[in-house]
């Protein structure tokens, strides 16, 4: 009950952000229920819905999952066929459709904003910062995580590694790009997924 009432009194300004629809060019995969995969390029979306530009469409109704770059992976069914492509749902928990939506913001107002490259991804800190550095020679390090984002980290460990540096930052490949007063910050090797990066960079098991 707690859960409807919930959902009954979210802010309209709420609502809106989750139903806004973005027009966007990332580049992506998806794939059929028939377990064939295809790219495809997102024309827009929204945190419920994306419209694809894709060489095979599928039926309507047909489940497909999505990898789309710097969103991750999205879940949903066909919704209806558009020229050279089709639209889908996009399926999740109201946590996931906030991190959409708040991806899709930033993309929105980043010709408005003027974010500079190393700025294209919001940062954030996380619930467990500690992590390990390892370096190409083999040697790890324990290291701290100031703040992140899918783009890059900011790091404070033993030393300050020389800038250009390749490391590991838990099981994420890197570079070292500059150095902070606090420590250095690493660029990774590929643009991250909100759905891994906690995982991939501050692993239990590390």
């Amino acid at each position: 009950m707690r859960q409807l009432n919930r959902a009954v009194t979210l802010p309209l300004n709420q609502e809106r952000r989750r139903s806004q629809r973005v027009k966007i060019d990332l580049t992506g995969r998806y794939m059929l229920a028939d377990r064939r995969e295809f790219t495809c390029r997102t024309l827009d979306m929204s945190p419920g819905g994306v419209a694809l530009i894709a060489h095979a469409q599928p039926r309507p109704g047909e489940p497909i999952v999505a990898y789309i770059d710097h969103i991750g992976r999205l879940e949903g069914h066909c919704v209806r066929l558009i020229e050279n492509g089709f639209a889908m749902t996009v399926q999740g928990t109201i946590r996931r459709r906030d991190k959409l939506a708040d991806q899709l913001t930033w993309f929105a107002n980043r010709n408005t904003l003027g974010l500079p490259e190393d700025r294209r991804h919001e940062r954030f800190t996380l619930r467990n910062p500690r992590s390990m550095l390892t370096f190409a020679s083999g040697e790890s390090v324990p290291a701290r995580v100031l703040d992140v984002s899918l783009s890059g980290a900011a790091v404070q460990a033993r030393d300050k590694p020389p800038i250009g540096t390749p490391v590991t930052l838990g099981r994420t490949p890197g570079r070292v790009v500059r150095h902070l007063e606090t420590g250095f910050a690493i660029e990774f090797a590929r643009v991250q997924t909100v759905d891994t990066l906690e995982t991939n960079i501050a692993p239990d098991d590390l």
